[in-house]
């Protein structure tokens, strides 16, 4: 059974005023607190470490996977390991995210690494949000790391945002393409206030071939922007490299903040 704490956490950052349809699952405080599968997604745990295998059918089409983490314990130190299979010609919308709830005072902190094996012409899109709230005087730290790994025609679109709350976060995005025609846009916004710390970096790397210019290629977008409420120290840095030189042009990287 959830409380208020949880369930305002859940809708700040998955928009969860419920238990939705699809494949559903819920982290609290370092453990499972709820669990669905759909027909065609399944969620197991793992035996080597703590966090999970999401397994989703060739296929599968407009389908959701919900996975967000709530903490609500003062001084817990929380770091999970999500791994997403996507099978081929799959296209689905999974929503992540993590709230921290601190009225204490020792800092809470969750790490989460999310990797992303997405197969031939498959599509993700990828929502994520962190926030953070309490009175206390202990910090709310979150620290995601994301890989992902596209298969020939397989794109990912990601929008990952800081809502507000967190005190220090060092977010890590490698993207890497490793066929043809692959294709990932990244949007990043965070929000700082006060002395709240907030650094990002990206890295993407295109390794198909491009025949000519005018010859389909992996595609890259990628910005992070960073706004606060109040002066707070914060970094943005985006690196982008392909094999082909000549793709350059095909696959910008940009950056604003």
């Amino acid at each position: 059974m959830l409380n208020d704490i949880q369930k305002k956490i859940l809708q700040e950052v998955a928009d969860m005023t419920g238990i939705p349809d699809g494949a559903v699952n819920i982290r609290s405080d370092g453990q499972k607190e709820y669990r669905q599968n759909s027909e065609h997604i399944t969620i197991e745990s793992k035996t080597d470490k703590d966090g999970i295998d999401i397994r989703i059918a060739p296929f599968t089409k407009n389908e959701n996977v919900h996975i967000p983490v709530v903490l609500t314990k003062s001084g817990f130190q929380d770091m999970v390991y999500n791994d997403f299979f996507v099978g081929e010609g799959a296209d689905v919308r999974i929503v992540a995210g993590c709230g921290i709830h601190n009225c204490g005072d020792c800092d809470s902190q969750h790490d989460g690494i999310h990797t992303f094996y997405v197969g031939k012409n498959a599509k993700v899109t990828y929502i994520e949000k962190h926030y953070g709230e309490g009175e206390g005087r202990g910090k709310r730290i979150l620290n995601p790391q994301t890989i992902v790994y596209l298969e020939e025609g397989a794109s990912i679109v990601m929008e990952t945002s800081q809502i507000a709350g967190v005190d220090d976060t060092k977010r890590y995005t490698k993207v890497v393409a490793e066929g043809a025609d692959a294709e990932v846009q990244i949007t990043e916004k965070l929000l700082t206030d006060g002395e709240q710390h907030a650094i990002s970096e990206m890295d993407v790397i295109l390794n198909g071939k491009l025949i000519d210019a005018h010859t389909p290629g992996e595609k890259a977008r990628a910005s992070s922007r960073a706004r606060s409420r109040r002066a707070a120290p914060r970094s943005c840095s985006i690196r982008a490299c392909r094999a082909t030189a000549r793709a350059s042009a095909m696959s910008p990287a940009t950056r604003s903040s």
